[in-house]
């Protein structure tokens, strides 16, 4: 058993959490880059959190320029033990209503030339990303928001223009359930890190398969400011309602199975750059 400290990634729209108390913005360093922005350190109740507004305050960075590897490894170096991140979508689906809320399970990746994963030349792994998600979290966001639609599948796009009226229709045909631009290679590269990760999607617009209907910006920025206040509302039931001590996830030690390149053949240099994302497995093996 351990304490929780909830790393919160912002969707559009969301770039401040005014319930966090003890809130400070701090600076984190990685050796991937500049995050989006700083970390934001405080606590809702008696559980620590950690926030990140995924586009930037101010949202000047768009989905396929975001530096999604040093987003997750400041998160984890700010302490954090699981992710909640959530994220506007659009909808593929005519249940899916703009308003409505969305509990992610699945993922089909459209995105191109985005740096997916820590891992490369001089030190190889291989994370299973058959369940993507954590069900522990996924319940917890579930249960925070009851009219939530659970156990849909979110189409990553790369962006940052909307989906042709064909590729939307495509999309539904795969069985995609929502559509959006940021939610991988986020999901990806927090299961490197060994962080369990649940994803809420905020329904805007209903993309284009529907005939005679466009996205535009206007109209998902409105949605994105109706959305913004009940995903606060969210984040603090979800937090209020987690258990007082944080049980053990098997995604806490992902990569005990994962890498596979023996210790006397990587490269030091990646290695040191893995220190916070994989540095107890690799310390271990």
């Amino acid at each position: 058993m351990r304490e929780w400290t909830l790393g919160i990634v912002g969707g559009s729209g969301l770039y401040a959490l005014e319930a966090v108390a003890d809130a400070q913005w701090i600076a984190v360093r990685s050796p991937w880059g500049a995050p989006s922005d700083d970390v934001l350190f405080g606590r809702i109740g008696d559980i620590q959190v950690r926030f990140l507004p995924r586009h930037g305050r101010g949202h000047a960075i768009p989905p396929g320029e975001i530096n999604y590897r040093a987003n997750v490894d400041v998160l984890k170096r700010a302490g954090c033990t699981d992710l909640l991140a959530l994220a506007s979508v659009g909808s593929l689906r005519e249940e899916l209503t703009p308003g409505r809320f969305v509990v992610i399970d699945q993922f089909i990746d459209r995105t191109r030339g985005r740096a997916a994963s820590f891992f490369g030349a001089g030190c190889v792994a291989h994370v299973s990303m058959a369940d993507p998600v954590c069900p522990r979290l996924s319940g917890h966001a579930a249960k925070a928001e009851p009219e939530a639609a659970q156990r849909a599948t979110y189409v990553a796009i790369e962006g940052p223009q909307f989906s042709t009226r064909a590729e939307s229709r495509l999309y539904r045909e795969w069985g995609g359930d929502v559509i959006g631009m940021t939610a991988l290679p986020e999901a990806r590269l927090a299961r490197e890190a060994e962080l369990p990760f649940a994803l809420v999607g905020m329904v805007t617009d209903y993309d284009c398969w529907r005939e005679g209907e466009a996205v535009e910006a206007s109209a998902v920025v409105a949605g994105m400011r109706a959305n913004a206040e009940r995903a606060r509302k969210l984040i603090e039931r979800f937090v209020g309602a987690l258990p007082a001590k944080r049980a053990a996830s098997p995604i806490d030690t992902a990569l005990d199975r994962a890498i596979v390149t023996p210790p006397e053949a990587r490269a030091s240099a990646l290695v040191a750059k893995l220190d916070a994302v994989a540095g107890r497995a690799l310390r271990k093996q």
